[in-house]
């Protein structure tokens, strides 16, 4: 027994390092942005729902077979994993001449690399839970085998959180890969042992578990397996909607995805492991208070984002602790086992495809997140009505049935409040991005405000007289403006690079003979600062020649570099950090490589830093010690003499100490002499959030 307890830990605990992994190499390959977390998900839930339909194929065949077949399976995953291994810099991160172009669509290459990369180990992977339960039911025959699944939910958990806690803070990404394709061979060892120990059971008789629908009944009940996919698909959806709302529109806090995972995995757990942990009326009672305090949050936006958080915490456990409690309430007898599993994961595949590809095309915003809310109370209504009948608990349902209607009206009215508040709203692969018309300060003058997530990227006085000023992060007063007022080639044919366009506010420092480039990797954006519906103008009123390059500012730049395209920019701004999210890639050693060769030997650059819970100082720092850069600190609090100001920090850098002299810079600038860290250079290949959290 404890042989299947131990491959069973083992390979969930490997499924969700896996993914931290490879989803991390990925990500600079992609802008940075959370979609890459949400489609690599997708892929392995689907990957996932085959390695269960392999599973439930191989159990209907003869035992031998069973063994035969399985082990070729491993074989060959092993051999991919050893040419892999030799062809790449580790068995499982694809090696840089992989990285996409501009032109691909990501979520389609994103499948395409990680089914070349992990595919088939984590296939094998996914097939093991079922397989391991269902040969233990046929060794230890009149046992559970339940108890096993719940035990894979908790390697699950600790793989998860092993992640950011111990893995990343110790290793390379390379180092990653290879230690987690030694784990994988441990794996493939003691399986396939399993598989040769299995044949013993043979020659036994097994004895099925009693479990609350026979198997004669299950098979014909249609309507209960459905409800295995559609409880599945509601938690797996849930899961999906709550990442997407707390990293994109509450706080883009570095692994906060990985907190709506583990609430996940933990329903699982409790609701697998022992009956008594899911009680129905406790859970309900939960889900109605949590449902209550969510829908105050939606009523009072402003609610401190902590608060916030721990709300959907609390709500999505009580959803899942029903999606998956009631699920394990309808679990089958041991014979159709691998089936449940399968029906299991195509809900969760469900649940992911409907979130990842079928809501951005539907939704203009993260809309599942309210109907999936609502489906939680609509199936509770069901099952509740199903499992009492019409006589027993006749209150209850009425209950259940009035507050799933209430709650399926509101969710209803919410996204129609929400869709009327703008002015444009438009959802793509990168997140949410709106436009409306807001007072800058109450009582003042009316603004067009772009904002993507949560955050402002910019926004333009409506007032012909201030519609050319410089606003928010970017106002004459802020770290970039005093930059670029008091550089020497101002208004004598400056080049300017310009790494994120947001509405494009930078333009309006453009002088006739300039040259300003943008690099941006949301379509929709360009088209906004472009001038769609005409709600920005900066880039068609400024004087200097515009150009905007549409990719991930670092590709580009150096596929320009690669064609011979000579830079020289007198100064290059790096807008890529602003709000919470860090595209890491755009911060390593490797990624200021290329900067500095596009810049003027006499060049700056200029970050933005600012960052309610980001600490980026160190980190150029060690990166302006590492290319001998001097670095200064501009912090700029709003005043009376830039209007639109918004509070604001950036970080200088140049091997021309005389840019950070001039008078209007001196004044406010912190020269970081003296400052020192103790955290490890970035590179492309380490870096580690939780060290600059604040």
């Amino acid at each position: 027994m404890i042989n299947y307890a131990v491959s069973i830990f083992i390979s969930a605990y490997l499924i969700f390092q896996i993914q931290p992994i490879i989803s991390k190499t990925l990500l600079p390959w992609f802008g940075g942005t959370p979609a890459v977390w949400s489609s690599a998900m997708l892929f392995f839930q689907v990957a996932l729902t085959g390695g269960y339909a392999y599973s439930n194929w191989l159990v209907r065949i003869k035992p031998k077979k069973q063994t035969l077949i399985h082990l070729t399976l491993i074989g060959i995953s092993v051999c991919l994993v050893i040419y892999l291994w030799i062809i790449w810099p580790s068995p499982v991160t694809p090696a840089i001449s992989w990285r996409p172009d501009t032109r691909v669509d990501p979520v389609l290459y994103i499948f395409f690399l990680l089914t070349i990369s992990v595919g088939l180990p984590f296939f094998v992977l996914s097939t093991n839970s079922p397989l391991m339960q269902a040969w233990f039911n046929r060794t230890n025959p009149g046992r559970s085998p339940y108890w096993l699944y719940a035990l894979s939910n908790v390697g699950s958990l600790l793989g998860l959180i092993a992640y950011p806690v111990l893995v990343e803070p110790m290793l390379t990404l390379q180092w990653q890969g290879w230690v987690w394709s030694g784990g994988y061979v441990i794996f493939v060892l003691i399986a396939g042992g399993n598989a040769i120990f299995g044949l013993r059971g043979l020659d036994q008789a097994p004895i099925l578990e009693i479990g609350l629908i026979s198997s004669e009944s299950q098979k014909l009940k249609i309507g209960v397996q459905t409800l295995w996919i559609l409880l599945s698909a509601c938690a797996s959806l849930l899961v999906l909607a709550v990442t997407s709302q707390i990293t994109q529109e509450v706080a883009v806090i570095p692994f906060l995805w990985v907190l709506p995972l583990i609430i996940y995995l933990l329903s699982f757990v409790f609701a697998f492991s022992d009956q008594r942990l899911y009680q129905r009326g406790l859970f309900t009672t939960l889900l109605f208070i949590s449902t209550t305090a969510w829908i105050y949050i939606l009523i009072n936006p402003l609610t401190n984002y902590i608060l916030q958080i721990v709300i959907y915490s609390i709500l999505l456990f009580s959803a899942a602790m029903i999606c998956h409690g009631e699920l394990y309430a309808l679990r089958p007898n041991a014979e159709l086992l691998t089936r449940f599993y399968l029906l299991v994961s195509i809900g969760g595949a469900i649940g992911g495809i409907f979130v990842n590809l079928v809501a951005p095309i539907i939704f203009q915003g993260y809309w599942e997140l309210y109907l999936g809310f609502a489906f939680v109370w609509i199936l509770l209504a069901f099952v509740s009505y199903q499992r009492t009948g019409t006589r027993k608990g006749f209150l209850f349902n009425v209950l259940i049935g009035t507050i799933a209607t209430a709650v399926t009206l509101l969710m209803v009215f919410f996204i129609q409040n929400i869709s009327s508040g703008n002015l444009y709203i438009h959802r793509n692969f990168y997140g949410v991005v709106r436009v409306k018309q807001m007072e800058f300060e109450k009582g003042q003058v009316d603004t067009r405000v772009l904002v993507h997530g949560s955050t402002i990227h910019g926004f333009q006085f409506i007032d012909p007289t201030l519609k050319d000023t410089a606003t928010s992060y970017f106002s004459r007063n802020s770290g970039v403006g005093l930059a670029i007022i008091n550089n020497p080639h101002y208004g004598t044919g400056m080049r300017v690079g310009i790494l994120g366009l947001g509405a494009g506010t930078l333009a309006a420092y453009g002088q006739s003979g300039d040259r300003y480039r943008f690099y941006e990797i949301n379509q929709e954006m360009v088209d906004l600062a472009n001038g769609k519906a005409g709600y920005f103008s900066f880039l068609q009123d400024s004087q200097a020649e515009i150009e905007v390059v549409v990719g991930d500012a670092r590709l580009s730049l150096e596929n320009e570099l690669k064609e011979g395209m000579q830079k020289n920019f007198d100064i290059l701004i790096l807008d890529t950090f602003s709000s919470d999210a860090i595209p890491v890639h755009l911060v390593t050693r490797e990624a200021f490589e290329i900067y500095l060769k596009c810049l003027a030997s006499d060049g700056l650059i200029a970050a933005n830093i600012t960052n309610d819970r980001l600490d980026l100082r160190p980190v150029l720092w060690q990166l302006a010690q590492y290319y001998k850069l001097d670095m200064a600190v501009l912090r700029n609090s709003p005043n009376g003499d830039s209007p639109g100001a918004f509070q604001s920090i950036w970080v200088l850098l140049t091997r021309n100490s005389k840019l950070l002299e001039a008078p209007a810079l001196t004044e406010r600038v912190d020269r970081m002499d003296g400052f020192s860290t103790h955290i490890r250079l970035w590179t492309d290949d380490y870096s580690n959030l939780i060290q600059i959290l604040k």
